[in-house]
């Protein structure tokens, strides 16, 4: 854990008009010369008129300028002259002037804002939630986006309704169903169109290492995104996140490979995208904590005592809806146990290389928030907006522009204008620490992540089978975090925790983890 740190790319320039340097018109100057600097008035805040003795150690510097310092005068003297221009126009007309102007330096080294021009992509998981999304931004957006390459699982239906609309060069899916993508593909019969298609771990690794993609969206679910993931850094490729894995199993490794082959790695996840997005600008060294924000899942309004007295099939069924957000069977289950804001936690510390002691996990039920840092001056930032995925999707992919948007509620189809009236449910944000009684799976997130090694691998895989489990009515809601905690003690007295692990030990880690977890409830049968 020690080894942490920041992997996002961050705008750190500091470009304010504050910064701004007046220099002399360019020429040679014997010591003593006093010049005259005509500071820019309505450009920066400065006295109309500023003297300056050039000393003789500055005589060389000044004297070498040339031409250089000539063409910035110049070109400051023309903004000057444009700025008295309209003023003295704003003043005849007996008005102030009205033109808005940016009184504070943005912070920021990009002076643009220009939207990516047929940016090609691959995407791992097409026909998952991250996958269906990423290409309803493409649809959305046409000219920037071109998804090249597809992998998916076993969801024939829709990946073949995906190729069709999108074409890709390269298709990938499970192996059980390979020859009915093909002969799907074959029907279609488009026009001088002829993908390749591949099947297993290969066609993932292939997808993710498309020759022409950019960046990488890495949508798969679980462990088995790493592999693809690790490859498509080390064939250069940007990697959009939204695997939580690649980091909770997989940092130790992922964090040298990054610095190795020098690619970005963009957050998908909202919550670590709110946190990105907020971080645009704050320099290094400028925040002192992370606040992660969580619903709290569709059980937050419950006791511990109510929630056992349920019926467990009644456990079960509510544990796979969500109150606020659209999401897959697996991610909707991790926040009903909060075991999705555990990870998170992890996810956080190696993204960001903040200190686990200072990353908190607090309750928002609106989902209004996505999260939050807050700086070493106290200041809390915010990044708030509709629950949904599809605006750090697009962020992800056009960073660091902005690209001009319409992303109603997807449920329901309004506005953000609409919240701010306040009316009903609207305008209203509530915030509380969450019970850990309730919510044990977050400190089992925190021991982990704090043990390091492989610890958040074996954590991450018992959680992912545990899951699964769960859903096939093997075991009930409330047996989860009982099992994980045996997980990480069977994993302790067997020795499994390897405190600097390779890439082997990791995906060994998360196997051992799984047939673990089975042989725990096993015995929770008995």
């Amino acid at each position: 854990q020690g080894s942490a740190r920041m992997l996002t790319s961050i705008d750190h320039g500091n470009v304010g008009m504050s910064n701004l340097a007046f220099l002399p018109a360019a020429g040679s100057y014997t010591a003593g010369t006093t010049l005259e600097l005509k500071a820019l008035r309505g450009a920066v805040s400065a006295r109309p008129k500023e003297q300056v003795t050039v000393s003789e150690s500055q005589t060389s510097f000044f004297g070498g300028l040339g031409g250089v310092c000539a063409a910035v005068v110049t070109a400051f003297a023309a903004k000057a002259s444009s700025v008295a221009r309209r003023r003295r126009v704003a003043r005849r007309a007996g008005s102030s002037w009205a033109k808005g102007r940016n009184l504070v330096g943005t912070n920021t080294k990009n002076s643009s804002n220009e939207p990516p021009k047929d940016k090609k992509i691959s995407i791992l998981g097409s026909t998952g939630s991250i996958g269906t999304q990423t290409l309803d931004i493409c649809r959305k957006h046409p000219g920037l986006f071109k998804p090249v390459a597809l992998a998916a699982g076993r969801n024939v239906k829709v990946l073949l309704e995906q190729v069709k609309e999108f074409q890709p060069d390269l298709i990938a899916c499970d192996e059980s169903v390979v020859e009915e993508v093909k002969a799907g593909v074959a029907a279609m019969k488009l026009p001088n169109y002829s993908p390749g298609i591949m099947s297993g771990q290969a066609g993932q690794i292939a997808v993710a290492c498309h020759k022409d993609a950019k960046t990488v969206v890495t949508g798969i679910v679980g462990c088995a995104g790493l592999i693809p993931t690790v490859e498509a850094i080390k064939a250069k490729k940007d990697i959009a996140l939204a695997n939580k894995e690649t980091l909770i199993a997989g940092g130790p490794v992922i964090a040298p490979l990054l610095e190795e082959y020098g690619v970005n790695m963009l957050p998908v996840d909202s919550e670590h995208s709110a946190i990105f997005q907020c971080m645009q600008g704050v320099p290094q060294g400028g925040v002192k904590k992370i606040i992660l924000t969580g619903s709290g899942g569709t059980f937050r309004d419950l006791s511990v005592d109510e929630m056992k007295a349920m019926d467990p099939e009644e456990l079960r069924k509510r544990s796979t809806t969500h109150p606020n957000w659209d999401m897959g069977a697996k991610i909707t289950v991790d926040s009903s146990t909060m075991m999705n804001k555990g990870l998170e936690v992890i996810e956080a510390h190696w993204l960001y290389g903040v200190d686990y002691d200072n990353i908190d996990v607090v309750i928002h039920p609106q989902s209004i928030v996505h999260s939050a840092i807050e700086c070493q001056d106290t200041a809390i930032l915010m990044q708030t907006g509709w629950p949904d995925m599809r605006l750090p999707i697009l962020y992800a992919l056009t960073h660091p522009a902005r690209v001009p948007a319409e992303l109603p509620n997807p449920r329901d189809g309004r506005n953000f204008d609409d919240w701010w009236k306040g009316e009903g449910k609207d305008g209203k944000m509530s915030f509380s620490k969450p019970d850990l009684e309730k919510y044990p799976c977050i400190a089992l997130a925190y021991k982990a992540g704090r043990r390091g090694g492989t610890m958040p691998a074996i954590l991450s895989a018992a959680n992912e089978r545990a899951v699964e489990l769960l859903l096939n009515k093997t075991i009930d809601f409330l047996d989860i975090p009982g099992v994980l905690e045996k997980v990480m003690e069977k994993a302790e007295a067997e020795s499994k925790v390897c405190l600097t692990p390779s890439l082997e030990d990791i995906v060994e880690g998360d196997r051992w983890a799984r047939d673990a977890a089975d042989v725990v409830v096993a015995a929770l049968k008995k």
